[in-house]
């Protein structure tokens, strides 16, 4: 059971499964309340199952990309447990393809979840002023930081693009109010979105990193907890990538 007196209260979009779920459970295991969004409430109901710490959990389906579900999550935060502290803005998709195959509709859905983080991030900045501050967090990608021809996509990392963008203008912005804004850059770290991948598709995405091994979902949840407590930090775009931003093979990078 959390600690009122202590405990913080997050949001994580996309909670399901992933770095969502893991980042959830690693808020949970310290004493911390979370509200666990994504799109499908059998697949939230199942996690926060699994997840336990039922008197920390609010369960909260929605579609992040429309304009209401921001709000409604902010709302649910502060009725259940009383304030909100961290936004984790982890919701999104990936597909890499060449770029005159994206489609305009295809853009406009990597581009909904551009929507969803400013709109999101607006909610809870305007509660979080009500409050002493808070910290709002972002997923983004490496890919987004340096190109990679081996994994062509123009469409997703528009959007990461302008999350990364977002984040920089909004810490200078939200200083003032004591709201710290940064964001984590993923590699390569194998969750559904990846499928199921063999044993030797394994072992050559070990091989592409420097530090001799893919990420795991761990990895990012260990550097969002550093970013929801690290006071004076603000405005950082965190690569968490073994090595690869600083000068890899040049084949690595998907964001999960």
């Amino acid at each position: 059971m959390s600690d009122a007196t202590t405990s913080k209260t997050i949001i994580v979009t996309g909670a399901g499964s992933g770095i969502g779920y893991a980042v959830a459970k690693a808020f949970l295991d310290r004493g911390d309340n979370v509200v666990l969004n994504g799109r499908t409430e059998a697949k939230l109901q199942d996690a926060a199952k699994q997840l336990g710490h039922a008197d920390q959990i609010a369960i909260a389906p929605g579609d992040i990309t429309q304009a209401q579900t921001g709000q409604q999550l902010v709302d649910l935060a502060v009725k259940r447990f009383g304030r909100l502290d961290v936004l984790f803005n982890n919701a999104g998709i990936f597909e890499a393809k060449p770029f005159t195959d994206y489609s305009a509709d295809e853009l406009d859905g990597y581009l909904g979840y551009l929507r969803g983080t400013f709109l999101g991030s607006q909610a809870a900045a305007q509660q979080m002023r009500r409050n002493d501050g808070g910290t709002i967090i972002n997923i983004t990608t490496i890919l987004a930081l340096n190109g990679v021809k081996a994994i062509p996509s123009s469409a997703p990392i528009a959007a990461k693009g302008g999350i990364n963008a977002l984040t920089k203008s909004l810490a200078i912005e939200l200083a003032p109010d004591n709201i710290r804004v940064n964001a984590v850059a993923p590699g390569i770290v194998p969750t559904p979105l990846y499928g199921d991948l063999s044993d030797e598709q394994r072992d050559a995405l070990h091989a592409m990193q420097p530090l001799g091994r893919y990420g795991e979902v761990s990895d990012i949840a260990d550097a969002v907890l550093y970013l929801a407590d690290a006071s004076w930090v603000t405005g950082v775009i965190l690569p968490v990538d073994g090595g690869v931003a600083a000068g890899g093979d040049g084949t690595a990078g998907v964001a999960a």
